[in-house]
């Protein structure tokens, strides 16, 4: 293809595109000039300021992690080795109701705001404060936020053990409305946590109405993911049902052994759900959770690997077992004298994880924790080891399926204008990678691992990762939801 009238800044030459759509990946040249694609095609003839050769490798849009808590470590460490590293350009905060602006801690910081900072950390009282933040740090990659209902919770509530009455769902819905207008994506819950479990349908639905309203998704960490989690989903399903905002089950799982083999009951009534409203999942490709101490999982049925505590720092990296044995204390009391702390919980089965992973409406997700002293490995791993692990490696899905889910379908669910796909007009967020060696290296022993076979990332036309490490610009920028 000639295109005289087209010059380039940059010229990805002889790479197989994968372009986010789920379709048969090509071979083609692409261009990119400023910070948008000019031109894709078959051995493009155009002038370029730097041409680079990616004969044998994929030229794939940027992924796009849905489900991240890096609401603050976007600001305080704006390299973001653990997700460029993995070719991710867009990460997705303030997952689980759990949201950083709006939130500030004259003493500790409550669990389980925790898992995103200290208390210095947490220093913006408007979403528009937040959002000048992320553009002055520059991060990396691109920023995208949704509002935490428990956050709207601890500002609006003197009493977080009741539902809501109406002034405070009104004192809610006006600090909802500002972010969304301030270009927030939409609304988070996490029922499951202390600062939200005494709300109620009505609450969360009126909250979610707004959201509707505005064009923005609604994701939610269900109340209960083990024995109870069919009533948590019709709960999920009761709040979304008002409006058509899409609503997300966040890091979809069947915990617990007792609940192993329940994955085709759950992703069953899911699809059922999905002929009356829009319903989408994320999931990490892990059969370990990770979040605080919580000695209500601790039920001697499940592994526990302590990532790290506050008051016992030296237990890191050990079993809840051992350390109770150690103690001469049942896993639960053992538990309780480790808070606050996070740990990594063994709680699914492989077969379920797989199923809910390759299932068609699955987005991809790390939910990884950036602060904790001993992550959980996919805070570094999640995209490659889907890419490297299970598609290539296992055969669950196609390479086109996998890029797919963390492409064109994340940008088209949280309403990422311009982003996800290989495609003329769209913004120059391009991930190259080697299909053939792609995979994660981070363990639960040494998570702080870079993934191998990333190539290249750019980030808004601007490369960002080369030949394994960071280059001197960052040009991520804070991505408003779409009108």
């Amino acid at each position: 293809m000639v295109t005289d009238s087209i010059t380039a800044d940059i010229l990805l030459k002889n790479g197989l595109v994968i372009d986010g759509g789920g379709g048969q990946a090509f071979a083609a040249d692409v261009a990119i000039k400023d910070d948008v694609i000019v031109a894709i095609g078959p051995e493009l003839m155009i002038e370029a300021r730097e041409v680079v050769d990616v004969t044998g490798l994929v030229v794939a849009p940027g992924f796009i992690d849905v489900h991240t808590h890096d609401d603050l470590i976007c600001i305080t460490q704006p390299d973001m080795t653990p997700k460029i590293s993995q070719g991710v350009t867009t990460v997705v905060a303030g997952n689980c109701g759990i949201s950083a602006p709006l939130l500030r801690f004259e003493d500790a910081v409550a669990e389980p705001f925790n898992l995103l900072g200290a208390r210095e950390d947490f220093a913006y009282d408007t979403f528009a404060d937040y959002r000048r933040a992320v553009e002055a740090a520059a991060p990396r990659v691109n920023v995208a936020a949704l509002v935490g209902h428990s956050a709207l919770r601890v500002v609006a509530m003197d009493d977080l053990e009741r539902p809501a009455d109406a002034a405070q769902r009104a004192r809610m819905d006006a600090l909802l409305q500002d972010a969304l207008d301030e270009g927030a994506l939409g609304l988070s819950s996490g029922v499951f946590y202390a600062p939200a479990q005494a709300a109620d349908v009505a609450e969360l639905q009126g909250l979610a109405h707004t959201v509707a309203k505005a064009g923005g998704v609604y994701t939610a960490h269900i109340r209960d993911e083990r024995e109870g989690i069919i009533e948590a989903l019709k709960e999920a399903f009761e709040v979304a049902s008002t409006g058509p905002a899409p609503l997300i089950l966040s890091h979809h799982k069947c915990a617990g052994v007792r609940n192993w083999g329940r994955a085709a009951e759950t992703l069953g009534l899911i699809d059922h759900t999905r002929q009356k409203q829009p319903v989408y999942l994320d999931c990490y490709p892990y059969t370990a959770g990770s979040t605080i101490i919580r000695p209500d999982l601790a039920d001697g049925e499940i592994e526990i690997l302590i990532n790290w505590s506050e008051p016992h720092p030296e237990m890191g990296g050990r079993t809840l077992k051992s350390i109770a044995e150690e103690w001469g204390l049942t896993e639960p009391e053992a538990a309780e004298r480790l808070q606050p702390g996070g740990a990594s919980y063994f709680q699914m089965a492989e077969s379920d994880m797989r199923a809910i992973l390759s299932h068609a409406c699955c987005m991809i997700g790390s939910d990884g924790l950036p602060h904790d002293t001993l992550p959980h490995p996919r805070l570094w791993g999640a995209f490659p080891r889907v890419l490297g692990h299970y598609a290539r490696d296992l055969g669950l899905m196609t390479l086109e399926a996998a890029v797919h889910k963390m492409t064109g379908l994340a940008a088209q669910t949280f309403r990422l204008k311009d982003r996800g796909r290989i495609a003329v007009g769209m913004k120059a967020d391009v991930t190259v990678f080697d299909a053939g060696t792609i995979l994660d290296l981070a363990t639960y022993e040494a998570p702080t691992q870079a993934a191998r076979g990333v190539a290249h990332v750019f980030v808004n036309g601007v490369l960002a990762w080369s030949d394994g490490g960071p280059t001197p610009q960052r040009a991520g920028r804070f991505l408003r939801r779409a009108a």
